[in-house]
């Protein structure tokens, strides 16, 4: 019989909370009940232990409820939490905060009509593993993965740990079979992704992205759908990360895909968030769960008009309430093309959207001593690709410079192969905006940290 706590409040009369207590009771062993607040049914004193309150188990009780919530759970390390609470004690906001505190802990997280459950994980056994994990799509997760398989690899080196890193990359439209890219050994380029496309297969997938543009061996899986708390409905990442630990590697990275979760237990977890989201969906909702299970967030999209200021400021401060031990680094995100274009003619072709694409635009000529002369922000949209592409001119340009995204392969590439254009991939890097200097320390000591816990795990 599984172990729960309750959620009860003083909104219900006690002999009513004790008759659902029983009903609790006759399907789990139910171990205490944690008091929310509400005084307008009680008028006797909530402490000690079941013989001297109303309620028959003992009741957990503190000014902060979430506090008598963590410590009811340190005590019984309950498997189920079951809300017995209401309005007003409990609202919409209250109840996914309980229930990100729930699921954070392991436990299922159940009510009268609906039954949270926590993402099940696969617990590896030979390699130390990393997970970043993210809030949406197109906030900038695998531009993150890249870089931080970069920073980790160069670290690494001066350890002298040589195998370096193997990413698990899973996304909507990866491999059936998970499938391993060596891009430590060799440099996938256009041609291979033009094959690769050619042949059917998803040619901009994020594990092809990370391998052609960070020089790392990566695992193609694929998973379909997400719950609310993040697990994939079907996925072959276990399959992959199966694979990934017969590969020399000195840590693996898996990489979630939108806001579902790798289903792989691991040592470390780094949030990728978007400033430009809502606030509700960083802070609130389950959002509120990936915050609390993170080591470390890094904020990205941190500019106008994506997100002012005083936004940024809000957005830290919620993640450091929700989880005062994560650090939290806010960045924008900057493009590194993978290939030579100073002095040439540009086109552009990015997912980015509204007036930060001018904002990039300028900073590519800037940087690179190019001009940028075509800028196409529809690389998520194939019909209005194609058309732009239409009206672009075959001698109005030297080099298509594309993220790794979307159509990238199958318009960009091709379209580029028909006119004999030559195509640069290019990276998108963050870039801190605070000025800290705490984005590389705080990702290799990421990466550190979990060989460090792998390795008292396996001696212990």
């Amino acid at each position: 019989m599984k172990r729960a706590i309750a959620l009860i409040d003083g909104e219900h009369y006690p002999n009513v909370v004790r008759e659902a207590l029983e009903e609790v009771s006759g399907r789990y062993e139910l171990r205490a009940a944690v008091f929310l607040g509400g005084t307008e049914k009680i008028n006797t004193s909530l402490a000690g232990d079941a013989k001297k309150n109303e309620y028959g188990v003992p009741v957990f009780l503190h000014e902060n409820a979430e506090e008598a919530l963590a410590a009811a759970m340190a005590e019984h390390r309950p498997q189920v939490v079951v809300d017995l609470s209401d309005e007003p004690v409990l609202g919409y906001r209250e109840r996914f905060r309980f229930a990100s505190l729930t699921l954070a802990a392991g436990a299922e997280y159940q009510g009268a009509d609906f039954t949270l459950l926590p993402p099940s994980f696969h617990k590896l056994s030979v390699k130390p593993s990393l997970s970043v994990i993210g809030t949406g799509k197109r906030i900038g997760k695998t531009a993150v993965s890249g870089f931080l398989a970069r920073e980790i690899t160069r670290a690494f080196k001066e350890q002298e740990l040589m195998d370096g890193v193997v990413v698990v990359a899973m996304g909507r439209g990866g491999p059936p079979d998970p499938e391993v890219i060596t891009g430590s050994q060799r440099r996938v380029g256009v041609e291979e992704l033009l094959s690769l496309s050619r042949q059917g297969k998803h040619a901009a997938s994020d594990y092809l992205e990370d391998a052609a543009l960070s020089w790392i061996t990566t695992v193609g899986c694929r998973r379909c759908g997400g719950g609310l708390a993040g697990m994939p409905f079907v996925s072959n990442v276990v399959e992959g990360a199966r694979i990934a630990e017969t590969l020399p590697a000195d840590l693996i990275i898996f990489e979630g895909s939108g806001s579902a979760l790798p289903p792989v237990r691991t040592e470390r977890v780094l949030c990728v968030a978007g400033a430009d989201q809502p606030l509700d969906y960083l802070l609130g909702y389950l959002g509120t769960y990936r915050m609390l299970i993170a080591d470390a967030v890094i904020l990205t999209m941190c500019e106008e008009p994506l997100a002012d200021a005083s936004k940024v400021s809000e957005i830290i401060a919620g993640i450091k309430k929700i989880n005062a031990a994560a650090q939290v680094v806010p960045t924008v995100l900057r493009p590194e093309p993978a290939g030579d274009i100073t002095g040439k003619r540009v086109a552009y072709f990015t997912t980015a959207q509204g007036k930060v694409v001018e904002r990039i635009a300028a900073y590519i000529a800037d940087t690179y001593g190019c001009t940028v002369d075509f800028v196409s922000a529809e690389l998520a949209n194939r019909k209005r690709l194609r058309e732009e592409l239409a009206g672009l001119k075959s001698s109005a340009v030297d080099v298509f410079l594309t993220e790794i995204k979307a159509a990238a392969v199958d318009v960009v590439a091709e379209e580029a192969d028909r006119r004999d254009t030559r195509v640069v991939f290019c990276d998108n890097v963050p870039v801190e905006t605070d000025g800290r200097g705490r984005l590389s320390p705080m990702v290799t000591g990421l990466a550190f940290g979990a060989i460090k816990d792998f390795k008292e795990l396996a001696s212990g």
